[in-house]
């Protein structure tokens, strides 16, 4: 019974190899080895259309009994139109519309740079040789005008004066099958949030039911600020208020089994990436079909089509939604629609960490400093645990303090294995040690120190953002290493004031762990490793206190000795 408690750890250390194994077979395009996702077979209609289904492959199908869309383009032997490129900016955005389908295929944050502080601003959405990303909507139903349609932009201001607190931006389509589509985006200064208003004016001679379609494109390349040691969710999500947050891997939608919600009145449909998001917006009540599909070899889709009212001739009819494209900014995200903070995706710790991501934003108020907001968070977390944490370490000082008697009594009992049992636990009994007196407590805080660590992994506030000296940007790698280092120090340091197994190789193992941790930290955020620095020093200082406290001499082992032996 006197390794129960080593032994628990052990499992927990096991189990943690075996989720990181998963992860980086993930990561690296493979099947898990262990935890398989469970195979739930989405309905035919769920995926990708047919190629046959549609005239264009980028088209959506139409859904119901309102036909197929097909693209409405220049007959074969027509030369084909000449896009234009038309750039539009804000004092957050600078935006790049295409006169094919009056489309979004770029935008760049003007206030978020694409690397370290004062590199060029980032650029989320793009279309280009390397990268796709792109926001998109046209009618269905019909020989409509579609994403792929020409339209021109109306004679108007591209750029947010200075004093102006809106700017509208127009596109008009030439008529389609008796059918006009005129897009008005709506720019507001200092958000990323856009209006997108959609009016179908029916110049033909009889009544039409087109289905409008909103959607968002772009290719499964994973965002860059990941590394092998640890990664994020990028790809669709569809969020209800049914079902909730949904998230749907690009794998899922190769193999047809992509799981989510089809029909409903509320929500959203959005890309997620590490730090970022676009998602459309329909507003609640509007029936709507969900829809994530693979549109070819490269390209991704997820988006919604909602079924207008009759449009008679000479009458039109407008629809408004939504367009986000920006940060992942936690209270800004919640004012925009229910649900939509949730694209920053904590897992299956939210409950815990979005009560933490609040407290470090309001620390945050105070210091002014993202890096020693980190700091005083785990200063109170640690101080919330303080009790608990004392009864943990008074448990192990308790078991440092016998450790050696039980070491000899190891050896001199060593060929009979029941007589060492025996009086291992009388030993117990007489000092009043419980083996598991140091275990229970720290598991119980762990699930509190992974929610922290993922609301500092999912933030985009420590992007860019400064600590002291060189860091720079608690976002990426310390690029010294200085944290690192001093975070293996500190880890050594925590192990050595521990008592050790009886068994020597457990105990040579127990060394091992730190330095196999320490490597995986050189290449993590300094946010992450200065979080991590910081819990080990409290840990320390109250382990020495404690253990001064109940006279424990505070011996430092030495590991050399150890292995030397």
């Amino acid at each position: 019974m006197n390794d129960i408690r080593r032994s628990i750890l052990w499992v927990v250390f096991g189990f943690s190899m075996v989720l990181i194994w998963d992860k980086w077979q993930i990561h690296n395009g493979r099947q898990p080895t262990f935890f398989p996702s469970a195979s739930v077979s989405a309905p035919k209609d769920a995926g990708a259309a047919p190629a046959a289904a549609a005239a264009d492959a980028s088209l959506p199908a139409a859904s119901g009994a309102a036909g197929v869309g097909t693209s409405a383009q220049a007959p074969a032997d027509a030369p084909a139109p000449v896009t234009v490129s038309h750039e539009v900016s804000t004092d957050v955005f600078k935006l790049t519309f295409n006169s094919e389908g009056g489309s979004l295929v770029g935008a760049t944050l003007l206030k978020h740079a694409s690397g370290q502080l004062g590199t060029a601003p980032f650029q989320l959405l793009t279309q280009d040789a390397n990268h796709t990303y792109v926001a998109q909507s046209g009618l269905i139903g019909g020989a409509f005008p579609n994403h792929k349609t020409p339209m021109t932009l109306v004679p108007g201001p591209i750029t947010l004066a200075d004093g102006q607190d809106t700017l509208t931006v127009k596109f008009e389509s030439a008529e389609v099958g008796g059918v006009k589509l005129v897009k008005t985006y709506t720019l507001r200064r200092g958000s990323y949030e856009i209006g997108v208003s959609h009016e179908v004016i029916n110049a033909g001679a009889a009544a039409v039911t087109p289905q409008l379609y909103v959607q968002l494109v772009r290719d499964g390349r994973k965002a860059e600020s990941e590394t092998p040691f640890y990664s994020t969710f990028t790809g669709p999500a569809v969020y209800t208020d049914t079902q909730k947050y949904q998230k749907v891997e690009f794998k899922k939608i190769d193999d047809n089994k992509a799981d989510f919600e089809k029909s409903a009145t509320s929500g959203y449909v959005a890309m997620v990436q590490h730090y970022f998001a676009s998602a459309w917006l329909l507003g609640n009540g509007v029936a709507r079909e969900n829809f994530v599909r693979k549109v070819d070899n490269s390209l991704y889709a997820v988006g919604a089509i909602t079924t207008l009212a009759a449009v008679e001739p000479g009458q039109s009819l407008k629809l408004d939604a939504g367009l986000f494209v920006g940060p992942q900014e936690e209270k800004v995200l919640e004012k925009i629609a229910p649900g939509l903070e949730l694209v920053k995706d904590y897992g299956w710790l939210t409950i815990l960490a979005k009560p933490l991501y609040w407290l470090l934003e309001k620390i945050h108020g105070f210091v002014g400093n993202w890096g020693w907001s980190i700091v005083l968070l785990v200063v109170l977390i640690k101080a919330a645990f303080y009790w608990l944490n004392a009864s943990a370490y008074r448990s192990m000082a308790k078991m440092k303090a016998i450790n050696p008697r039980i070491m000899e009594m190891r050896e001199r009992l060593k060929n009979n294995p029941q007589a060492m049992q025996q009086e291992m636990m009388k030993m117990y009994r007489e000092e009043k040690v419980n083996p598991l007196g140091g275990c229970f407590p720290i598991l119980i805080q762990i699930p509190v120190f992974i929610a922290l660590y993922w609301v500092l992994l999912s933030s985009v506030e420590m992007r860019n953002a400064p600590w002291i000296g060189w860091i720079t940007d608690l976002s990426t790698k310390d690029p010294f290493f200085v944290l690192p280092v001093v975070m293996a120090i500190t880890t050594l340091v925590q192990t050595a004031l521990n008592p050790l197994p009886p068994d020597p190789m457990q105990a040579k193992l127990m060394w091992l762990m730190p330095l196999v941790f320490s490597v995986m930290f050189f290449f993590f955020p300094a946010g992450l490793v200065l979080y991590w620095i910081t819990n080990n020093i409290l840990t320390i200082t109250q382990q020495a206190y404690i253990n001064n406290k109940l006279g424990v001499p505070l011996k430092i082992t030495n590991p050399f000795e150890l292995f030397k032996k």
